[in-house]
């Protein structure tokens, strides 16, 4: 007995080794602290003990994944609390799928070594599976890999009837059974960690995320299961079409990605589509396929010339980038006039009132913007916004001034203003100068 037990406990630490080996890159603690905090936090409904639960068995306790991916959506105690006490029947039905994150560790592994056949470039990277309150169910941060289980492990048992209608969006993609693609998930957001840097404008944007989806889905040797991909290839002229006279627009980002604003296509995050495409596109075209891919995944976004140099050889689009964008700035509304004085004038009177900017043609009536011009602050007219107001037919729009005399003005007027299809406003510098009293 006294030989074997030294076996046996020899065998044990060999065993917990073998475990360990197994996922050194992959942690789980953030879901199994979630719900020993949930599980206090739902005892009481005292909102500062319920914070208090939450603060001290799961944020202290948290891994540097937790940290990140709450500064990365910005979560905060109150988000948190707030979808404990909200949705119950969600939390209830999602326990089970999220506590099975640490079983999931072999299939990760798996699909990241058949991404590093592909890309024999592959850097590590760590993955993490948190906890979060619906607003990803996956990103990056740095070399690190975020997942949001909440979202991420759900599938089409999962409650959601509690859910209001900014959530309505996961009732259709819990319905896809997201937590089968746990492993495409996971490749895709693996590749964000490869990744140059985003640049924020909305054609850099659906290329960074098109690359991630397109090499994920080929690495692992399988169809993405993105419902916007199948979607878009059945609509793919319309789609390019539409994105074609959008891309360039300043604030339509959440009609492509990330967003709930309205379409005529009725499905949100289409840019995924986009730029999977046009990844597709460029890989079917390239006669050296490996270099095909460390290209796409290595494309730096804030090089232009080597972005438009992608996309031309993608041979997507229906025309060459800068005549596409010629053809946005042509239809673009544009300042026409200033009723009271042209524009550079020297001697406006100090003792005006207001000054009306008139359109090219009728506005939505809502969206407005006035900026600061290069000489700042001190150069713009001090007035209310209260009184600013439009014409009855959106051609014209007035904002209230106080004047100085003998004083320089400036007051851009910005690209915030928009149609009602929300083309923008070019936009438009009004400088003048007073004269004496």
């Amino acid at each position: 007995m006294n030989k074997l037990l030294p076996l046996i406990t020899l065998l044990s630490i060999f065993t917990s080794c073998q475990v360990k080996k197994q996922n050194p890159n992959i942690f789980t603690g953030d879901i199994t602290n979630f719900w020993k905090a949930y599980d206090k936090i739902t005892t009481t409904q005292d909102s500062i003990l319920q914070e208090k639960y939450l603060d001290s068995l799961y944020f202290q306790k948290g891994t540097v994944g937790l940290k990140k991916i709450r500064q990365a959506r910005s979560y905060t105690a109150q988000d948190y609390i707030q979808s404990i006490n909200n949705y119950p029947k969600f939390w209830k039905s999602i326990r089970k799928n999220t506590l099975e994150a640490s079983e999931k560790g072999s299939e990760l592994e798996a699909g990241i070594a058949k991404l590093k056949e592909l890309y024999p470039q592959l850097k590590p990277a760590k993955i993490y599976f948190t906890v979060g309150a619906f607003r990803t169910g996956g990103t990056t941060m740095d070399s690190l890999v975020l997942i949001g289980s909440e979202i991420s492990m759900a599938d089409s048992t999962t409650e959601t009837n509690e859910f209001p209608e900014n959530l309505s969006h996961l009732k259709a993609h819990f319905k896809t059974n997201p937590k089968d693609d746990l492993v495409i998930l996971n490749t895709h957001e693996y590749v964000h960690t490869q990744q140059n840097p985003r640049v924020f404008n909305i054609l850099s944007l659906v290329l960074y995320e098109g690359v991630a989806e397109f090499v994920a889905a080929k690495a692992l040797g399988v169809a993405s299961p993105n419902p916007q991909i199948e979607f878009g290839k059945a609509n793919a002229k319309r789609i390019k079409d539409v994105f074609e006279q959008e891309m360039f627009y300043p604030n339509n980002l959440y009609k492509w990605l990330d967003g709930n604003a309205p379409n005529e296509f009725g499905m949100r995050d289409l840019g995924y589509y986009v730029g999977y495409q046009i990844c597709e596109n460029y890989y079917n075209q390239a006669q050296n396929k490996a270099k095909a891919i460390k290209t796409m995944i290595e494309l730096d976004y804030a090089n232009e010339v080597e972005v438009e140099d992608f996309i031309k050889k993608a041979n997507y689009f229906s025309a060459p980038l800068e005549e596409l964008y010629e053809a946005f700035e042509n239809k673009r509304p544009t300042v026409t006039a200033i009723k009271q004085f042209k524009n550079h004038s020297q001697d406006v009177s100090p003792k005006l009132k207001e000054i009306t900017i008139s359109f090219s043609e009728p506005l939505n009536g809502l969206n407005t913007g006035v900026d600061f011009g290069d000489l700042g602050q001190d150069a713009f007219p001090k007035g209310t916004i209260e009184g600013r107001y439009w014409s009855a037919d959106n051609k014209s729009w007035t904002l209230p001034v106080a004047l100085e005399p003998n004083k320089e003005y400036q007051i851009l007027i910005s690209n915030n203003f928009r149609t009602t299809n929300s083309l923008p406003l070019k936009a438009y510098l009004i400088t003048f100068k007073t004269g004496n009293e």
